[in-house]
């Protein structure tokens, strides 16, 4: 069972834990942040684009994946400022992002547009390196969408929804992707947003299946959390790291997702707490 935290939203993606709340951003094209007690403040509002993927710079900024636009925006002194364009190949749609403690940030995209019926295609992971620089690390993605890094900042691994899977790369020293593999397969569900915990296991919210579950490298489930509406993220923190902030809607589509309002953030107490990024 899971209690709501807030409700009435256009649409939640991408939460984080950072300085003792959860931040995530909305079809409402704002960014938003809830402590544990429901208090929502929003920090940023984009004129003319949606926000998805979010993470820092070892400074403390904050970035933002501006979708439509492909661009990585930096947050400062309440200022939204451009710091890179990342278009690369026939990118549709940017979506989330894993940023790591060298301020390198992995942005993966649909490679279609998810909303108009398009055949799905190939996507990528675009690497944007702390000095601006872009460049593509891996290619043929089935949709990746939610991506971790492990504590020892050694391994990514990134949920391709279309594929139903969560594949991992090794993370060389320049920040370049390699042996990619198999971390495991899911039957029945497909991964949305994800996050890690201090047990290597890895929570993925799972819109088709309408939960949040538990799984192990080789696919073992040992945790299943079932929602009224569809998951879409889910993120660990909470005072002790062990509070599940799992963000839910009837839709995705932003046209029912605005005159519906059916988004939530609900929340469950787990076993383990948050480990690695972001």
């Amino acid at each position: 069972m899971t209690d709501i935290l807030i409700d009435g939203l256009r649409f939640g993606e991408g939460p984080r834990w950072h300085d003792g709340r959860s931040g995530f951003d909305m079809h409402d094209r704002k960014v938003l942040a809830v402590n544990e007690t429901g208090c929502v403040e929003t920090i940023v509002t984009l004129a003319d684009d949606e926000p998805s993927g979010l993470g820092w710079l070892p400074d403390g900024r904050l970035l933002i994946v501006s979708m439509r636009k492909r661009q990585l925006l930096c947050f400062t002194t309440g200022t939204v400022r451009f710091r890179r364009h990342f278009r690369s190949g026939p990118v549709i749609i940017s979506n989330d992002m894993v940023t790591d403690k060298q301020g390198r940030s992995y942005i993966g995209n649909f490679g279609f547009d998810l909303h108009t019926g398009a055949s799905a295609s190939p996507a990528e992971i675009v690497m944007v390196g702390p000095d601006g620089s872009a460049s593509i690390v891996a290619d043929e993605l089935s949709f990746p969408n939610g991506t971790v890094i492990t504590p020892d900042g050694r391994t990514l691994i990134v949920g391709e929804s279309v594929a139903g899977r969560l594949t991992a790369f090794d993370v060389a020293d320049d920040g370049s992707l390699h042996n990619r593999r198999l971390w495991a397969a899911m039957d029945g569900a497909i991964p949305d947003g994800i996050c890690l915990d201090d047990a290597g296991g890895i929570w993925v919210a799972s819109p088709t299946s309408r939960e949040a579950l538990r799984i192990l490298e080789g696919g073992e489930v040992t945790d299943r959390i079932k929602v009224k509406h569809q998951a879409y993220a889910c993120m660990l923190g909470g005072s002790d790291g062990r509070t599940l902030f799992i963000l839910t809607s009837a839709h995705s589509n932003p046209d029912k997702c605005a005159l519906e309002r059916t988004a939530a953030v609900e929340t469950a107490r787990v076993s383990h707490a948050g480990a690695g990024l972001p």
